[in-house]
């Protein structure tokens, strides 16, 4: 009977990992389909999910790649820049503050620790240093930031969200971000279901990570 038992119960928690691996499997499967068919396709190279990134709670980088249904559509424009004397330099002029960003002009990025702004509402696109097109056949662009002040959270867990907005004026360009995403169900968080109610263009990238000293 004791060996029937434990027969049992080892088939139990065998089906419960097959059930739960299935699901994990189906999700992700949803996930690359809902990114497959965007418009606009968004990756995230840095941070990976459950990274602890950084040194004195900065310093770290965000770095990310996104495909356009052509560079055209994308609205970008090359840009090498930074804070105070960095900004608007040549050879690839730029501005930098939190808020939209007039050379990637559809992407939002929100850090949910952020403490500058509208805090995890602020998109902080324009704070990003450095724009170039990667790969042509793919109207690719890559756009990077390393984040140089602890203006994010010290020491917390935070999640980073990137999307590119919808065309939102039917102009036929990715170039209708908002410098503050609205608190669309008014619960003080701003996640995908915003991003979605403001609508996008592309997948939802999320990425859970550590803030780290």
């Amino acid at each position: 009977m004791h060996k029937r038992m434990l027969l049992t119960a080892l088939s139990v928690s065998a089906l419960a990992a097959v059930i739960a691996a299935t699901a994990t499997a189906a999700a992700a499967g949803k996930d690359a389909s809902k990114k497959a068919q965007s418009a606009v396709q968004v990756e995230v190279f840095s941070p990976q999910d459950g990274d602890i990134a950084g040194r004195q709670s900065k310093g770290f980088f965000v770095d990310l790649a996104l495909r356009y249904p052509s560079l055209a559509a994308s609205g970008a424009g090359f840009q090498l820049t930074g804070p105070t004397t960095h900004q608007n330099q040549a050879p690839f002029p730029g501005t930098f503050a939190p808020g939209v960003d007039e050379k990637v002009p559809g992407l939002i990025v929100l850090l949910s620790t952020t403490t500058v702004g509208a805090k995890n509402a602020q998109n902080l696109a324009n704070l990003f240093n450095l724009t170039g097109f990667t790969n042509q056949k793919t109207n690719e662009i890559w756009d990077t930031w390393i984040v140089g002040a602890p203006s994010f959270g010290k020491n917390v867990r935070s999640v980073l969200r990137v999307a590119v907005a919808a065309d939102k004026n039917h102009d036929g360009i990715y170039n209708d971000a908002p410098a503050v995403v609205p608190d669309s169900n008014h619960d003080g968080r701003i996640n995908a279901v915003d991003l979605e109610a403001y609508g996008v263009a592309s997948n939802i990238a999320v990425v859970p990570f550590e803030i780290s000293d």
